[in-house]
Protein backbone atom coordinates (compact mmCIF):
# COMPACT_ATOMS: atom_id res chain seq x y z
CA UNK A 1 0.00 0.00 0.00
CA UNK A 2 1.58 3.58 -1.34
CA UNK A 3 2.31 6.01 1.47
CA UNK A 4 -0.49 8.01 2.67
CA UNK A 5 -0.27 11.86 1.26
CA UNK A 6 -2.11 14.93 2.00
CA UNK A 7 -3.79 17.01 -0.80
CA UNK A 8 -5.22 20.92 -0.97
CA UNK A 9 -7.83 20.70 -3.67
CA UNK A 10 -10.66 23.15 -5.26
CA UNK A 11 -13.47 21.76 -7.23
CA UNK A 12 -15.62 23.62 -9.35
CA UNK A 13 -19.12 21.78 -9.03
CA UNK A 14 -21.89 21.71 -11.71
CA UNK A 15 -24.16 24.19 -10.38
CA UNK A 16 -21.14 26.90 -10.26
CA UNK A 17 -20.28 26.52 -6.54
CA UNK A 18 -16.57 26.57 -5.26
CA UNK A 19 -15.60 23.77 -2.66
CA UNK A 20 -12.41 23.27 -0.87
CA UNK A 21 -11.05 21.27 0.97
CA UNK A 22 -8.42 18.91 2.76
CA UNK A 23 -8.06 15.11 1.49
CA UNK A 24 -5.78 12.30 2.80
CA UNK A 25 -5.33 9.41 0.71
CA UNK A 26 -2.72 6.49 -0.31
CA UNK A 27 -2.21 7.61 -3.49
CA UNK A 28 0.67 8.55 -5.27
CA UNK A 29 -0.05 9.86 -8.64
CA UNK A 30 -2.05 13.03 -8.43
CA UNK A 31 -3.97 12.28 -11.80
CA UNK A 32 -5.84 9.29 -9.55
CA UNK A 33 -6.22 12.03 -6.82
CA UNK A 34 -7.68 14.23 -9.78
CA UNK A 35 -10.18 11.40 -11.11
CA UNK A 36 -11.51 10.35 -8.03
CA UNK A 37 -12.49 13.98 -6.82
CA UNK A 38 -14.24 14.45 -9.90
CA UNK A 39 -15.90 11.00 -9.81
CA UNK A 40 -17.42 11.87 -6.09
CA UNK A 41 -18.33 15.41 -6.29
CA UNK A 42 -19.57 15.29 -10.10
CA UNK A 43 -17.48 18.42 -10.67
CA UNK A 44 -14.24 19.84 -12.45
CA UNK A 45 -10.90 19.68 -10.34
CA UNK A 46 -9.38 23.42 -10.65
CA UNK A 47 -6.52 23.08 -8.08
CA UNK A 48 -5.07 19.84 -6.36
CA UNK A 49 -1.91 20.35 -4.35
CA UNK A 50 0.12 17.58 -2.66
CA UNK A 51 1.30 19.39 0.63
CA UNK A 52 5.08 18.69 2.08
CA UNK A 53 5.13 16.40 4.37
CA UNK A 54 6.25 19.24 7.33
CA UNK A 55 2.94 21.38 6.15
CA UNK A 56 0.84 18.07 6.55
CA UNK A 57 2.12 17.22 9.86
CA UNK A 58 1.15 20.83 11.17
CA UNK A 59 -2.30 20.82 9.25
CA UNK A 60 -2.81 17.08 10.59
CA UNK A 61 -1.82 18.33 13.83
CA UNK A 62 -4.09 20.94 13.84
CA UNK A 63 -7.09 19.15 12.61
CA UNK A 64 -6.76 16.91 15.38
CA UNK A 65 -6.61 19.61 17.86
CA UNK A 66 -9.80 21.03 17.04
CA UNK A 67 -12.13 18.01 15.67
CA UNK A 68 -14.08 15.69 17.32
CA UNK A 69 -11.12 12.88 18.70
CA UNK A 70 -12.13 9.26 18.06
CA UNK A 71 -11.18 7.56 21.31
CA UNK A 72 -9.30 4.03 20.73
CA UNK A 73 -12.08 2.86 22.94
CA UNK A 74 -15.16 4.19 20.47
CA UNK A 75 -12.84 2.51 17.45
CA UNK A 76 -13.42 -0.84 19.49
CA UNK A 77 -17.23 0.00 19.53
CA UNK A 78 -17.24 1.43 16.06
CA UNK A 79 -16.12 -1.93 15.14
CA UNK A 80 -17.75 -4.61 16.95
CA UNK A 81 -20.83 -3.04 16.94
CA UNK A 82 -20.78 -2.68 13.06
CA UNK A 83 -19.64 -6.73 12.83
CA UNK A 84 -22.53 -7.79 15.28
CA UNK A 85 -25.06 -5.91 12.87
CA UNK A 86 -23.81 -7.27 10.02
CA UNK A 87 -24.01 -10.37 11.04
CA UNK A 88 -27.09 -10.40 12.49
CA UNK A 89 -28.34 -9.63 8.09
CA UNK A 90 -28.29 -5.58 8.89
CA UNK A 91 -27.55 -4.18 5.79
CA UNK A 92 -24.57 -1.83 5.60
CA UNK A 93 -26.45 1.67 5.39
CA UNK A 94 -28.24 0.58 8.00
CA UNK A 95 -26.21 -0.19 10.67
CA UNK A 96 -24.22 2.89 10.13
CA UNK A 97 -27.54 4.84 10.07
CA UNK A 98 -27.95 3.18 13.82
CA UNK A 99 -24.53 4.21 14.81
CA UNK A 100 -24.92 7.77 13.53
CA UNK A 101 -28.53 7.88 15.94
CA UNK A 102 -27.33 6.05 19.11
CA UNK A 103 -23.85 7.98 18.36
CA UNK A 104 -26.26 11.49 17.93
CA UNK A 105 -28.01 10.55 21.02
CA UNK A 106 -25.27 9.22 23.68
CA UNK A 107 -23.40 12.41 23.16
CA UNK A 108 -20.43 10.28 21.10
CA UNK A 109 -20.34 12.75 18.20
CA UNK A 110 -17.26 11.20 16.95
CA UNK A 111 -18.22 8.34 16.86
CA UNK A 112 -21.45 9.60 14.47
CA UNK A 113 -19.00 11.56 12.05
CA UNK A 114 -17.48 8.71 11.58
CA UNK A 115 -19.92 6.37 10.86
CA UNK A 116 -21.81 9.05 8.57
CA UNK A 117 -18.32 9.49 6.85
CA UNK A 118 -18.33 6.00 5.49
CA UNK A 119 -22.12 6.69 4.73
CA UNK A 120 -21.37 8.98 2.71
CA UNK A 121 -18.58 6.78 1.25
CA UNK A 122 -20.99 3.76 0.30
CA UNK A 123 -23.47 6.30 -0.67
CA UNK A 124 -20.86 7.44 -3.39
CA UNK A 125 -20.13 3.85 -4.95
CA UNK A 126 -17.62 3.09 -3.19
CA UNK A 127 -17.36 -0.30 -1.01
CA UNK A 128 -16.28 -0.80 2.97
CA UNK A 129 -12.77 -1.68 2.15
CA UNK A 130 -11.83 1.63 0.13
CA UNK A 131 -14.07 3.80 2.42
CA UNK A 132 -11.68 2.41 5.42
CA UNK A 133 -8.77 3.21 3.55
CA UNK A 134 -9.87 7.20 3.00
CA UNK A 135 -9.04 7.60 6.93
CA UNK A 136 -5.84 5.99 7.29
CA UNK A 137 -5.39 8.31 10.84
CA UNK A 138 -8.69 6.08 12.00
CA UNK A 139 -8.23 2.99 11.18
CA UNK A 140 -5.16 1.58 11.31
CA UNK A 141 -3.42 -0.72 8.90
CA UNK A 142 -4.07 -3.96 10.16
CA UNK A 143 -7.97 -3.14 10.53
CA UNK A 144 -8.11 -2.39 7.05
CA UNK A 145 -6.66 -5.21 5.64
CA UNK A 146 -8.40 -7.53 7.95
CA UNK A 147 -11.92 -5.27 6.03
CA UNK A 148 -10.84 -6.16 2.59
CA UNK A 149 -10.07 -9.88 3.54
CA UNK A 150 -13.70 -9.79 4.93
CA UNK A 151 -15.30 -8.01 1.70
CA UNK A 152 -13.09 -10.57 -0.31
CA UNK A 153 -13.71 -13.87 1.03
CA UNK A 154 -17.51 -12.60 2.09
CA UNK A 155 -16.92 -12.74 6.27
CA UNK A 156 -17.15 -9.20 6.91
CA UNK A 157 -18.54 -9.46 10.17
CA UNK A 158 -16.43 -11.82 11.41
CA UNK A 159 -13.27 -10.03 10.39
CA UNK A 160 -14.52 -6.50 11.61
CA UNK A 161 -15.02 -8.30 15.30
CA UNK A 162 -11.45 -9.56 14.97
CA UNK A 163 -10.49 -6.17 14.14
CA UNK A 164 -12.40 -4.98 17.52
CA UNK A 165 -10.64 -7.87 19.43
CA UNK A 166 -7.11 -6.91 17.92
CA UNK A 167 -7.54 -2.83 18.80
CA UNK A 168 -9.17 -3.72 22.27
CA UNK A 169 -5.52 -5.95 22.87
CA UNK A 170 -3.14 -2.93 22.01
CA UNK A 171 -4.99 -0.35 23.61
CA UNK A 172 -4.87 -3.28 26.96
CA UNK A 173 -0.98 -3.33 26.31
CA UNK A 174 -0.56 0.58 25.57
CA UNK A 175 -2.79 1.04 28.75
CA UNK A 176 0.02 -0.97 30.86
CA UNK A 177 2.75 0.65 30.04
CA UNK A 178 1.67 3.90 30.41
CA UNK A 179 0.39 2.90 33.90
CA UNK A 180 4.09 1.76 34.73
CA UNK A 181 5.52 5.22 33.23
CA UNK A 182 3.07 7.42 35.83
CA UNK A 183 4.87 6.56 38.94
CA UNK A 184 8.35 7.38 37.63
CA UNK A 185 7.41 10.28 35.54
CA UNK A 186 5.47 11.60 38.94
CA UNK A 187 8.15 11.73 40.96
CA UNK A 188 10.93 12.37 38.55
CA UNK A 189 9.09 15.79 37.97
CA UNK A 190 8.69 16.48 41.62
CA UNK A 191 12.57 16.00 42.03
CA UNK A 192 13.13 18.33 39.24
CA UNK A 193 10.55 21.05 40.68
CA UNK A 194 12.12 20.89 44.21
CA UNK A 195 15.59 21.11 42.31
CA UNK A 196 14.53 24.42 40.45
CA UNK A 197 12.78 25.73 43.56
CA UNK A 198 16.70 25.28 45.24
CA UNK A 199 18.74 26.59 42.40
CA UNK A 200 16.13 29.95 41.42
CA UNK A 201 15.16 31.00 44.92
CA UNK A 202 17.21 29.21 48.04
CA UNK A 203 20.49 29.15 45.97
CA UNK A 204 21.16 33.03 45.48
CA UNK A 205 19.33 34.00 48.57
CA UNK A 206 21.94 31.64 50.47
CA UNK A 207 24.91 33.24 47.78
CA UNK A 208 23.93 36.49 48.97
CA UNK A 209 24.36 35.96 52.42
CA UNK A 210 28.01 34.17 51.81
CA UNK A 211 28.98 37.77 50.24
CA UNK A 212 27.77 39.44 53.24
CA UNK A 213 29.69 37.69 55.52
CA UNK A 214 32.54 37.52 53.22
CA UNK A 215 32.97 34.40 53.60
CA UNK A 216 35.40 32.04 51.92
CA UNK A 217 33.81 29.15 49.65
CA UNK A 218 34.59 25.63 48.39
CA UNK A 219 34.91 24.96 44.63
CA UNK A 220 31.81 23.28 44.90
CA UNK A 221 29.72 26.02 46.25
CA UNK A 222 31.60 27.93 43.75
CA UNK A 223 30.16 25.90 41.17
CA UNK A 224 26.48 25.47 42.38
CA UNK A 225 26.53 29.63 43.24
CA UNK A 226 27.34 30.25 39.41
CA UNK A 227 24.71 27.40 37.92
CA UNK A 228 22.20 29.45 39.79
CA UNK A 229 23.52 32.65 38.75
CA UNK A 230 22.88 31.66 35.23
CA UNK A 231 19.92 30.21 35.12
CA UNK A 232 18.40 33.08 37.44
CA UNK A 233 20.14 35.57 34.44
CA UNK A 234 19.15 33.83 31.42
CA UNK A 235 16.00 31.94 32.41
CA UNK A 236 13.80 33.33 29.77
CA UNK A 237 16.51 32.08 26.78
CA UNK A 238 17.06 29.16 28.58
CA UNK A 239 13.37 28.10 28.51
CA UNK A 240 13.34 29.44 25.00
CA UNK A 241 16.14 26.83 23.87
CA UNK A 242 14.88 23.60 25.89
CA UNK A 243 11.33 24.57 24.15
CA UNK A 244 12.93 24.90 20.87
CA UNK A 245 15.39 22.29 21.39
CA UNK A 246 12.36 19.32 22.34
CA UNK A 247 10.20 21.02 19.40
CA UNK A 248 13.29 19.84 16.84
CA UNK A 249 13.92 16.93 18.37
CA UNK A 250 10.36 16.17 17.86
CA UNK A 251 9.63 16.99 14.35
CA UNK A 252 12.83 15.47 13.69
CA UNK A 253 12.02 12.07 15.56
CA UNK A 254 8.19 11.92 13.21
CA UNK A 255 10.12 12.97 10.36
CA UNK A 256 13.30 11.43 9.77
CA UNK A 257 13.21 7.40 9.47
CA UNK A 258 17.45 7.40 10.47
CA UNK A 259 16.51 9.29 13.61
CA UNK A 260 13.86 7.08 14.92
CA UNK A 261 16.22 4.23 13.66
CA UNK A 262 19.00 5.32 15.53
CA UNK A 263 16.33 6.41 18.45
CA UNK A 264 14.98 3.23 19.09
CA UNK A 265 18.14 1.10 18.30
CA UNK A 266 19.66 2.94 21.83
CA UNK A 267 16.64 2.03 23.47
CA UNK A 268 17.05 -1.76 22.53
CA UNK A 269 20.66 -1.39 24.60
CA UNK A 270 18.94 0.17 27.75
CA UNK A 271 18.59 -3.11 30.25
CA UNK A 272 15.12 -1.94 31.61
CA UNK A 273 13.48 -0.19 28.29
CA UNK A 274 15.18 -2.99 26.35
CA UNK A 275 13.14 -5.72 28.24
CA UNK A 276 9.99 -3.59 27.70
CA UNK A 277 10.28 -2.58 24.63
CA UNK A 278 11.03 -6.68 23.22
CA UNK A 279 8.14 -7.61 25.12
CA UNK A 280 5.69 -4.95 23.79
CA UNK A 281 6.96 -5.28 20.35
CA UNK A 282 6.94 -8.56 20.05
CA UNK A 283 3.63 -9.17 21.22
CA UNK A 284 2.26 -6.55 18.73
CA UNK A 285 4.43 -8.69 16.35
CA UNK A 286 3.02 -11.41 16.69
CA UNK A 287 -0.60 -10.37 17.56
CA UNK A 288 -0.57 -8.71 13.80
CA UNK A 289 0.94 -11.99 12.28
CA UNK A 290 -1.49 -14.43 13.90
CA UNK A 291 -3.96 -12.37 13.00
CA UNK A 292 -3.20 -11.56 9.12
CA UNK A 293 -2.36 -15.38 8.75
CA UNK A 294 -5.50 -17.00 10.04
CA UNK A 295 -7.44 -14.12 7.84
CA UNK A 296 -6.04 -16.26 4.72
CA UNK A 297 -3.13 -13.31 3.80
CA UNK A 298 -0.33 -14.57 2.42
CA UNK A 299 2.85 -14.20 3.94
CA UNK A 300 4.82 -11.61 1.68
CA UNK A 301 1.54 -9.35 2.13
CA UNK A 302 1.54 -10.00 5.42
CA UNK A 303 5.01 -9.07 6.23
CA UNK A 304 4.77 -6.30 4.23
CA UNK A 305 1.35 -4.81 6.30
CA UNK A 306 3.20 -5.56 9.70
CA UNK A 307 6.06 -3.33 8.96
CA UNK A 308 4.26 -0.79 8.00
CA UNK A 309 2.08 -1.25 11.04
CA UNK A 310 5.05 -1.56 13.49
CA UNK A 311 5.98 1.71 14.71
CA UNK A 312 9.18 0.50 16.42
CA UNK A 313 11.48 1.36 13.80
CA UNK A 314 13.98 -1.21 15.44
CA UNK A 315 11.59 -3.90 14.40
CA UNK A 316 10.25 -2.32 11.20
CA UNK A 317 13.66 -2.61 9.68
CA UNK A 318 14.08 -5.97 10.57
CA UNK A 319 10.68 -7.12 9.28
CA UNK A 320 10.89 -5.83 6.16
CA UNK A 321 14.35 -7.57 5.64
CA UNK A 322 12.73 -10.48 6.66
CA UNK A 323 10.15 -9.94 3.98
CA UNK A 324 12.34 -9.32 1.24
CA UNK A 325 14.27 -12.99 2.42
CA UNK A 326 10.79 -14.51 2.26
CA UNK A 327 10.36 -13.33 -1.18
CA UNK A 328 13.34 -14.79 -1.94
CA UNK A 329 12.46 -18.30 -1.02
CA UNK A 330 13.94 -18.43 2.55
CA UNK A 331 11.18 -19.74 5.59
CA UNK A 332 10.28 -16.71 7.96
CA UNK A 333 12.02 -18.77 11.04
CA UNK A 334 15.26 -18.54 8.51
CA UNK A 335 15.00 -15.37 7.86
CA UNK A 336 14.77 -13.94 11.47
CA UNK A 337 17.34 -15.85 12.69
CA UNK A 338 19.39 -14.35 10.19
CA UNK A 339 18.46 -11.30 10.43
CA UNK A 340 18.76 -11.34 13.90
CA UNK A 341 17.04 -9.00 16.65
CA UNK A 342 14.49 -11.66 17.50
CA UNK A 343 14.26 -13.71 20.68
CA UNK A 344 15.55 -17.05 20.02
CA UNK A 345 12.40 -18.32 21.52
CA UNK A 346 10.13 -16.94 19.26
CA UNK A 347 12.66 -17.96 16.11
CA UNK A 348 11.98 -21.82 17.21
CA UNK A 349 8.74 -21.26 17.73
CA UNK A 350 7.57 -19.75 14.02
CA UNK A 351 9.87 -22.55 12.95
CA UNK A 352 7.88 -25.46 14.27
CA UNK A 353 4.57 -24.09 13.16
CA UNK A 354 5.90 -23.26 9.69
CA UNK A 355 7.28 -27.42 10.17
CA UNK A 356 4.02 -28.72 11.52
CA UNK A 357 1.48 -26.19 9.06
CA UNK A 358 0.45 -24.19 12.15
CA UNK A 359 2.35 -21.12 12.18
CA UNK A 360 -1.36 -18.99 13.25
CA UNK A 361 -1.22 -20.42 16.32
CA UNK A 362 2.29 -20.66 17.35
CA UNK A 363 1.66 -17.07 16.76
CA UNK A 364 -0.81 -16.74 19.27
CA UNK A 365 0.77 -18.50 21.89
CA UNK A 366 3.74 -16.33 21.30
CA UNK A 367 1.45 -13.48 21.32
CA UNK A 368 -0.52 -14.50 24.55
CA UNK A 369 2.97 -15.37 26.22
CA UNK A 370 4.75 -12.10 25.37
CA UNK A 371 1.23 -10.17 26.65
CA UNK A 372 1.67 -11.90 30.03
CA UNK A 373 5.63 -11.20 30.13
CA UNK A 374 4.81 -7.53 29.71
CA UNK A 375 2.31 -7.79 31.95
CA UNK A 376 4.57 -9.08 34.55
CA UNK A 377 7.59 -6.25 33.83
CA UNK A 378 4.92 -3.37 34.06
CA UNK A 379 3.92 -4.35 37.17
CA UNK A 380 7.77 -4.81 38.41
CA UNK A 381 8.49 -1.72 36.95
CA UNK A 382 7.29 0.23 39.99
CA UNK A 383 9.91 -2.09 42.33
CA UNK A 384 12.54 -1.55 40.12
CA UNK A 385 12.62 2.44 39.80
CA UNK A 386 11.84 2.62 43.75
CA UNK A 387 15.74 2.28 44.42
CA UNK A 388 16.93 4.59 41.35
CA UNK A 389 14.60 7.17 42.17
CA UNK A 390 15.68 7.01 46.14
CA UNK A 391 19.53 6.61 45.30
CA UNK A 392 18.67 10.16 42.84
CA UNK A 393 17.07 11.68 45.53
CA UNK A 394 19.48 11.11 47.93
CA UNK A 395 22.58 11.90 45.71
CA UNK A 396 20.71 15.33 45.14
CA UNK A 397 19.87 15.90 48.74
CA UNK A 398 23.79 15.00 49.66
CA UNK A 399 25.29 17.59 47.11
CA UNK A 400 23.09 20.00 48.64
CA UNK A 401 24.04 19.30 52.08
CA UNK A 402 27.80 19.53 51.01
CA UNK A 403 27.54 22.77 48.69
CA UNK A 404 25.83 24.80 51.08
CA UNK A 405 25.79 23.35 54.76
CA UNK A 406 29.49 22.85 55.24
CA UNK A 407 30.38 26.78 54.10
CA UNK A 408 27.49 27.50 56.82
CA UNK A 409 29.46 25.33 59.08
CA UNK A 410 32.79 26.77 58.47
CA UNK A 411 31.26 30.31 59.26
CA UNK A 412 29.79 29.46 62.37
CA UNK A 413 32.85 27.41 63.57
CA UNK A 414 34.72 30.95 62.62
CA UNK A 415 32.43 32.80 64.57
CA UNK A 416 32.73 31.13 67.64
CA UNK A 417 36.58 30.51 67.47
CA UNK A 418 36.84 34.59 67.21
CA UNK A 419 34.66 35.37 70.24
CA UNK A 420 36.41 32.84 72.18
CA UNK A 421 39.47 34.51 71.27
Amino acid sequence: MAAVHSYFYRVLLPHGAMQRGLLRLAVERELSVRLRLEAQTDGTVITLWRLPNWLAFVVDWLARLFRNRLRDEDLVGFLRDLGLMMGAGVPAMEALRTLIDEGEQGNQRAVAQLARHVRDDLNGGVGLTESFNRHPDVFPETVRNLVAIGEQSGTMDRMLREAAEHVERMIHIRRDIRTALIYPAFVFATILGVAFFWIYYVVPNMARLFKQLQAKLPPITVALVDFADLVTTHLPWLTLAVVLLVIVAVVAFRQSERVQLVTYSVMHRVPIIRNLLTCSGMAHITEHLAILVRAGLDLMASLHTLSRATKDRYYRVRLEQVAAAVGRGESVAQSMRRVGGFPAMAVRMVAVGEEAGSLDEQLQHLANEYRKRLDVLVRSLAEIFKPVIILIAGGMFIFLIVALLLPIYDLVRQTVAQSLG
